[in-house]
């Protein structure tokens, strides 16, 4: 599951700095304008995965390998 949060929030990432330094948004030029709801649904994913993976600053790595 951990692995599945972190691709969300890297693909997340990626295409906001694509967006930021190229305006080109990735996830809309693949999916295009004729699947505007399967973008909405990715881009509320990106959101619950990244908070979701603030979990990730507060967990004790310690414990977890025990």
């Amino acid at each position: 599951m951990k692995k599945l949060i972190l691709i969300l929030m890297i693909v997340g990432g990626l295409n906001w700095g694509l967006v930021g330094i190229l305006n080109f948004n990735l996830v809309t030029t693949i999916f295009g304008p004729n699947f505007a709801l399967i973008t909405r649904i990715i881009y509320a994913l990106v959101g619950v995965a990244s908070l979701y993976g603030i979990t990730f600053l507060f967990s004790d790595e310690r414990r977890q390998h025990a």
